[in-house]
């Protein structure tokens, strides 16, 4: 998510009440969380295992809990709790508040646009024109709705990312990133689709979306998708054009199903798919293999059988 104006490090530091490790007057533009992060953000990292990554990173400034070597052109914010530091500066950037009115004054609503009863919009919300958006649907704050856009009965569009550090508790991370959708795109009854954490998350135009679908937090979802009722995915998913999903298929995080897949029903994805190929089962492979690997299956009591003869 961007600042609303560049701050310097030296800024960010006295905010935070970290220590900084580096160019005092580096600008930093925004924060984002590592799997989207951008030149000219800050994100966090507080474990060894994950310090590469995160210095090799698009980001300008990393808060970390040790001071390591800092590559050129990027700087440290040094802290004990990293996390604690990225969560409270992203609940600064959303500045939740409670509504007061159930559109709010601050919303866009295009020409031609329906909103039937019961319908919430938050603070910052656009929407398009010739949109229609049946009762009990909440939009919640910043999400950016195209054109021609229907969202039916009870769904959610911005709830909060489900991402937690486990301590004592679990620790929410606040999710400051929104949620845009685009033109000619349906979304059905009862479905949530969780704003970025910082980030966005997107569905791309002429996607259709059945019943009771789960979209996690900063996942892209590319255009002309088609997605049957039950389908969940998590988070950091990049869904290409073209892909088809159907019922009950479930999604593991952080990883790409490329342009034009087909995963048939009940199949749950643990790694990237390529395109263009029809998938099934759990884990996940080619359909016509999974199918004869589940034929061979079917055999094996009458194969042990023959064996013990």
């Amino acid at each position: 998510m961007r600042f609303e104006t560049a701050i310097t490090l030296k800024e960010l530091a006295a905010r935070t009440g970290c220590r900084a490790v580096g160019n005092p007057g580096l600008l930093v533009t925004g924060l984002n969380e590592i799997h989207r992060v951008e030149v000219g953000d800050a994100t966090f990292c507080d474990h060894p295992k994950y310090y590469a990554k995160a210095l090799a990173s698009k980001a300008t400034v990393v808060i970390i809990d040790n001071e390591v070597a800092v590559p050129a052109g990027k700087a440290l914010l040094v802290c004990d709790r990293p996390f604690d530091v990225f969560t409270e500066l992203s609940r600064q950037l959303r500045n939740l508040q409670p509504a007061s009115e159930t559109i709010s004054a601050t919303a866009r609503v295009g020409e031609g646009t329906v909103l039937m009863p019961g319908v919430f919009v938050g603070r910052n919300v656009t929407i398009g024109k010739h949109c229609f958006i049946h009762p009990n649907v909440t939009i919640s704050d910043g999400t950016v709705m195209g054109d021609r856009v229907t969202v039916h009965a009870g769904t959610v569009i911005g709830s909060d990312a489900f991402y937690y550090k486990r301590r004592e508790v679990y620790e929410k991370l606040h999710s400051c990133g929104h949620v845009q959708i685009d033109d000619d795109v349906e979304i059905g009854a009862c479905c949530t689709i969780d704003r970025g954490v910082s980030s966005v998350t997107r569905i791309g135009s002429g996607t259709k979306i059945d019943n009771m679908v789960h979209i996690g937090h900063d996942t892209v979802v590319g255009r002309n998708c088609l997605f049957a009722a039950q389908v969940g995915i998590a988070g950091v998913v990049t869904v290409e054009d073209d892909v088809i999903l159907w019922g009950q298929v479930g999604v593991q995080k952080d990883l790409t199903i490329g342009q034009g897949a087909v995963v048939l029903g009940q199949s749950g994805i643990g790694k990237s798919l390529k395109g263009g190929i029809t998938y099934f089962g759990s884990p996940v492979r080619e359909a016509r293999e999974k199918m004869k690997e589940l034929a061979l299956i079917k055999q094996l009591p009458e194969i042990v059988q023959k064996l013990r003869h």
